[in-house]
């Protein structure tokens, strides 16, 4: 199966940002050595953030997310502390309801 693994990420805080980006390598590395294909979008945009002079805007990187998301099966959330808050979650998962690509919430 092919996931888009959500997740939350943005936070003022730094090392709450580097809890969450670990946490969600670690769900994908999972999900990776069970067989799935997955791309995470905190995985993808976290590295490439230290190169770009916008490291925090989040319509920036849902630009370049849900441009990929018509490509999976269906879309997980990681339910990490945040995720309920996080207006980029919001945003993909109406883009995934919308494309009528199945929500699944996973801790």
């Amino acid at each position: 199966m092919k996931i888009y693994l959500a997740s939350p990420y943005s936070h003022d805080n730094v090392l709450i940002r580097k809890i969450r980006f670990d946490s969600v390598c670690a769900k994908a590395a999972e999900l990776m050595m069970d067989g799935h294909i997955v791309f995470s979008p905190i995985a993808h945009s976290h590295p490439i953030s230290r190169w770009l002079d916008n490291p925090n805007d989040g319509d920036f990187y849902l630009k370049q997310d849900l441009a990929m998301l018509p490509f999976f099966d269906e879309m997980w959330v990681l339910t990490l502390n945040g995720w309920r808050e996080s207006r980029g979650i919001k945003r993909e998962i109406e883009a995934a309801k919308a494309l009528d690509i199945e929500v699944k919430l996973v801790a």
